[in-house]
């Protein structure tokens, strides 16, 4: 049995600037929203679909800006990795957790708002975001 979760993920940024983080049911947590790959579904498909089912957030496939992949510890799935596509999307419109999502969190990524972080978050979603936002300022 393969220890690979190949996922979707979301680098998903508020008009001021911060970016969602969620948290499953049952879970400590805080991460990325997006989820699995299903079989022949392509990455921003995947992420789209996720999205909807998670946050009630509607997003064309095409609007999802490739960012690159990323690979980490799983946080709820000891002795797995994650293989994440991960995909730039900027929202002005609210969400709401639904499906697994237990919490949903606004966080100012110059810092982890005092959260739990999954280690692709902690170790390189927010550090890369970050880096983004000192080549672009």
């Amino acid at each position: 049995m393969s220890k690979t979760i190949r996922i979707a993920a979301a680098l998903l940024i508020g008009s001021n600037g911060q970016t969602l983080l969620v948290r499953k049911r049952g879970t400590q947590a805080f991460m990325q929203p997006g989820g699995k790959i299903d079989a022949g579904e392509q990455p921003a498909q995947a992420l789209a679909r996720e999205l909807h089912e998670e946050l009630g957030l509607r997003i064309d496939p095409a609007q999802a800006h490739y960012l690159g992949h990323f690979s980490a510890p799983a946080a709820n799935e000891p002795g797995f990795t994650v293989e994440a596509e991960l995909f730039e999307v900027r929202i002005d419109v609210p969400v709401t957790p639904a499906a697994e999502i237990e919490e949903v969190r606004w966080i100012d990524p110059a810092g982890d708002g005092g959260l739990q972080l999954a280690p692709l978050t902690r170790d390189l979603i927010l550090p890369f975001y970050r880096a983004s936002l000192t080549t672009t300022a």
